[in-house]
């Protein structure tokens, strides 16, 4: 099968060149075939590297009403991801092989995209028992994270990391001290405090994340943190790579373009960790201009209508967001001048593979054939009834974007079309 795309404008290591690409069955290739399958044309289109998330949460198995394999990856193909980590925070928990391969039925059956899951560190995923079967799952996840529980001792982190190491795995932390969140949900600021909500501190994120690069200097166990979210957090982790550590992190397309100021007494604005304050914004926008912040992850968490619609206060925690990543990205960072849109797609596309080790990369001559067409000229607002993903709370819903996914491929094939 080959199909030609035809006088796009496609990511190289060099920048954006107009040519033509033929997929040819799984791959790419800049030969000039005579004959061809199928033609798109592609003129006034990108055609990039598929977007690779490193943190999503498809709640399957355990959790369908909320999310499934097959909705999640479905959505993710829309926003032009090829490629999704999955966390473990399921029923049954992959902590062991057994549990982890009830998910991976799952994945081999339904995913429209490619599906990493990730195992757990502690066996029941709570940060605080024993280590999972980390060694029977290696072969099977893309790393070992907790996420949605902080490793809650210094001797459990450091026996996880030890272990990691041994495995040649990546250590994917999600920091917080449980100890000073005193029943807080959202950040402890002037909004907290102007409308009687219980806050969590910042120190929360930021001293288990000290605390975890002191470990890392100690054992040199690759570490990776997860939705970083303070002005701290991005500090330490900065001195962290000055000091030639193995350590990477993430932040989310909602911590760079809100803040505590933008909060309504909605659930959709209600995620863990949460909207802090315009200052830790500004800190995370420098920390993915300089490199510091490595990827953007979405931390894609949906939940039922009803598990949303309890206010600040009572909402679960969690909002989704691969349907919407690219637009609100280029719309409120690219469009503005904050990033180029060439550093946008590497954090999105190139970096997370980089540092996970998954397949693909800039387009060249002979690379797998995921990737995602872009149209920066489409613009239209954010319509959550609209959504593939069975989640439907957004902070930017209603909002006016620009750029949109027009098709997606995986292994070659397209996978996605919003004709």
């Amino acid at each position: 099968m080959k199909t030609l795309l035809k006088n796009g404008h496609i990511f190289t290591e060099k920048g954006f060149e107009k040519r033509d690409v033929f997929v040819v069955d799984d791959r790419l290739s800049f030969s000039d075939f005579s004959t061809y399958d199928e033609s798109i044309d592609c003129d006034s289109f990108l055609l990039i590297p598929g977007f690779t998330d490193v943190h999503v949460h498809f709640r399957e198995p355990g959790f369908f009403y909320k999310e499934t394999i097959k909705t999640g990856t479905q959505a993710a193909a829309r926003g032009g991801y090829t490629a999704v980590c999955t966390m473990p925070n399921l029923d049954p928990a992959p902590s062991s092989l057994e549990a982890l391969e009830k998910q991976l039925e799952i994945i081999r059956r339904d995913a429209v995209v490619k599906v990493y899951p990730y195992g757990t560190i502690t066996k029941e995923q709570n940060g605080r028992s024993e280590l999972s079967d980390m060694e029977a799952m290696k072969d099977f996840v893309i790393a070992y994270s907790d996420d949605g529980k902080g490793v809650q001792t210094a001797e459990r982190m450091e026996e996880a990391m030890r272990k990691a190491k041994a495995l040649g795995k990546i250590i994917v932390a999600h920091c917080e001290d449980e100890s000073l969140l005193e029943g807080g949900y959202i950040h402890k600021g002037a909004y907290a405090a102007a409308h009687g909500h219980k806050g969590i501190c910042s120190e929360s994120e930021w001293k288990q994340v000290e605390r975890d690069l002191d470990l890392c200097k100690k054992i040199g166990a690759r570490y990776h943190v997860c939705h970083i979210s303070t002005k701290e957090t991005v500090a330490l982790v900065r001195q962290a790579k000055e000091d030639g550590l193995p350590v990477t992190c993430e932040t989310a397309p909602h911590y760079l373009i809100l803040c505590e100021d933008d909060l309504r007494e909605d659930g959709r604005f209600k995620m863990n960790p949460p909207l802090r304050s315009s200052a830790d914004k500004a800190a995370l926008i420098e920390g993915i201009q300089d490199g510091t912040i490595d990827m953007i992850a979405t931390d894609h968490a949906p939940h039922s209508e009803e598990e949303k619609s309890r206010g600040l206060a009572d909402s679960a925690f969690g909002i989704v967001g691969l349907e919407t990543a690219f637009p609100v990205l280029y719309t409120f960072l690219v469009k503005k001048g904050i990033l180029s849109l060439e550093t946008l797609i590497e954090r999105m596309a190139i970096a997370p593979r980089r540092v996970f080790g998954i397949e693909g990369g800039y387009l060249k001559e002979g690379q797998i054939a995921d990737l995602a067409v872009l149209d920066l000229k489409a613009s239209g607002n954010v319509q959550p009834d609209r959504f593939l993903s069975k989640g439907r709370s957004t902070p930017f819903a209603g909002l006016e974007v620009q750029g949109e996914n027009v098709m997606t491929f995986v292994n070659g094939k397209q996978v996605y079309s919003r004709r």
